[in-house]
């Protein structure tokens, strides 16, 4: 029986949004035994404080790399019995029903599930941008995001886990884990909502996405 999840949040300098993250993900347990895992990456501000206090339990680690502060938290998880594992970003939120969604796929046999983001500011871009977003969003389904993904303790542990990736990492698990077999499962009827801001963490991720969006290069 799924009895234990734990939801991984990578973090880089994250002091100004970890909190909320981790707030949302407590008020979508509602009850449930979740352990939110925030995993402080080389950071230089408070992020690892505010972390914890807002009830996280937090690993600090100075690789600088999302893949490898994924795998540290899911390293953590395993070794104290998760049997579902999630994970989502420092600067998004998740909504109420986000782990409820996780647990009916689980029950229902998912070994991955891969869910979309949504953006509900985009105060930092003209709108433009929001435009060619939706219209590329909706045109290029199924999508893979490490903000919105959850695996079965057994598949992921069996396909090796995250890999050292400084991007790509998500897209890497969930391709190791289709090519294995598991049960992959793309779903967008849970969004988590992510930020839209143009100071990216990730050298490739969502910001450099954007950026490349308002320039119509995509």
């Amino acid at each position: 029986m799924l009895n234990r999840v734990a939801v991984v949040v990578p973090a880089h300098d994250e002091a100004l949004a970890v909190g909320a993250c981790v707030t949302s993900v407590r008020r979508a347990a509602a009850g449930s035994d979740v352990e939110v895992i925030v995993v402080a990456d080389a950071c230089s501000d408070a992020t690892a404080a505010v972390a914890a206090g807002a009830g996280a339990t937090v690993i600090e680690v100075g690789d600088r790399n999302v893949g490898r502060a994924r795998a540290a938290g899911m390293a953590h998880a395993v070794r104290t019995g998760a049997t579902w594992l999630a994970t989502t970003d420092a600067d998004s939120l998740v909504p109420t029903g986000w782990l409820a969604w996780h647990l009916a796929h689980a029950a229902a046999g998912t070994d991955v599930l891969v869910g979309e983001i949504d953006v509900v500011d985009w105060t930092p871009h003209p709108p433009s941008v929001r435009d060619r977003f939706e219209r590329h969003y909706a045109a290029n389904r199924p999508h893979v995001h490490g903000a919105n993904l959850g695996c079965a303790t057994p598949a992921y542990v069996a396909v090796g886990g995250f890999d050292a990736l400084a991007v790509g990492e998500d897209h890497d698990l969930v391709a190791r884990a289709r090519r294995a077999g598991y049960r992959v499962v793309h779903d967008g009827s849970s969004p988590v909502v992510t930020s839209a801001r143009r100071a990216a963490r990730a050298p490739d991720g969502f910001s450099v996405f954007l950026e490349r969006l308002r320039r119509r290069r995509i």
